[in-house]
């Protein structure tokens, strides 16, 4: 079953204060100013880009929300879906100023597949785990 907006969003909140903030805090602390907060994006980038493709579709924040990111095929996310779904959505997101990313967050509230532009972009789609 694809999971909804709401689990997604807890999902993401997880991941951010799990990792984002200590990222962003300790970066900004050794490097401060702009090269700590270019560091901590790049840091926060290769986790969301990287660890799914490790750990089966799975983020820190979707592993405990009981939901994974997943191929439409059912296979596990690989690099090239990764960098589909992280990468180029979220140039579409930030060319459109951030509209993209509000049209996605209704797709995924309203559409019975659940499914955000960058999932259509990737393939993949987020479904509860087994």
């Amino acid at each position: 079953m694809n999971a909804g907006f709401w689990i997604r969003l807890g999902a993401a909140f997880l991941d951010g204060l799990i990792i984002s903030l200590p990222v962003t805090l300790l970066a900004m602390a050794l490097f401060g100013g702009n090269g700590g907060e270019n560091f901590a994006n790049l840091l926060t980038f290769l986790y969301t880009l990287l660890l799914p493709v490790f750990w089966n579709g799975y983020t820190i924040g979707k592993r405990a929300c009981g939901v994974q990111i997943r191929k439409l095929d059912g296979s596990p996310p690989t690099i090239g879906t990764m960098l589909l779904r992280q990468l180029v959505g979220g140039i579409i997101y930030g060319i459109t100023f951030g509209i993209g990313a509000i049209v996605s967050a209704f797709m995924v509230g309203l559409r019975e597949d659940k499914r955000a532009i960058h999932d259509f972009i990737a393939g993949t789609e987020v479904v509860y785990a087994n």
